[in-house]
């Protein structure tokens, strides 16, 4: 266990482990390593982005540990750095804390920095678990660059804005052979699709990774010129990674 845990030095620390969370509707165990798993088994004070969805998935990863048992503390835009160093201070007596963002990885594309930030501020032993990324585990099945990319988050809403955007993005490609990762709201995929396909040039390759590790999903790198044709309706209101870049 303690090689699992990986607990601090010292005894009377612990730590806060940041725990990835299911990224689609599937069985924890068939995502989620033994190791995290055992660390879940384990804690019983968590921060959350949501704390709904936090016991949701609580509830599935490890069915046997009663609920009211755990303690979930919400976490959100208003939250302060002072209510951040009451949360962690825990840690000083011993307690280990779970930080779970609502989807995938905390403070990656998701809320968190600051807790993990202030975690390190008072010398509390961080531990990063394995679990679903969804912008990883499309970065690994799209083909293009693993070497070099960035991840771009959203686009800008207005229609105008965002072509020249992808444009801007394109030419970086080019030039740099950088792979571009960003997303959009699940209902508007469709339309993101439609500005990809008239903005971009006919030999610059796209990757659509769609419900990333859930019952429909869909990974698929072409060339935009060999998109024309396709029927998107299959990610319309999904969650989807976008992936542009060269060959």
């Amino acid at each position: 266990m303690k090689n699992i845990l990986r607990p601090s030095r010292a005894k009377s620390m612990g730590n806060l482990y940041l725990i990835p969370t299911l990224i689609s509707d599937v069985n924890p165990l068939e995502v989620i390593p033994l190791g995290t798993k055992k660390v879940l088994e384990e804690t019983r004070i968590y921060l959350a982005e949501n704390a709904k969805s936090a016991r949701a998935f609580l509830k599935k990863a490890i069915p046997y540990v009663q609920q009211s048992s755990l303690e979930v503390i919400q976490i959100d835009k208003h939250s302060s750095e002072s209510e951040y160093y009451k949360y962690l201070h825990q840690c000083k007596s011993g307690k280990h804390i779970g930080l779970m963002s609502e989807s995938g990885c905390p403070a990656v594309a998701d809320p968190g920095s600051q807790i993990v930030l202030e975690a390190h501020r008072q010398g509390i032993p961080v531990i990063p678990l394995v679990g679903p990324s969804s912008i990883l585990l499309s970065l690994m099945a799209s083909g293009l660059n693993g070497q070099n990319y960035s991840f771009i988050g959203y686009l800008p809403i207005d229609k105008h804005d965002r072509r020249r955007k992808l444009k801007e993005l394109e030419a970086k490609s080019l030039k740099d052979k950088t792979t571009f990762i960003f997303i959009e709201t699940p209902y508007r995929n469709l339309q993101l699709v439609e500005d990809i396909k008239l903005t971009l040039r006919p030999d610059t390759l796209l990757c659509i990774a769609s419900d990333i590790t859930g019952i429909n999903q869909f990974i698929k790198t072409k060339k935009l010129s060999e998109w024309k044709t396709e029927d998107f309706q299959h990610i319309d209101k999904q969650p989807t990674i976008f992936l542009i870049g060269i060959s």
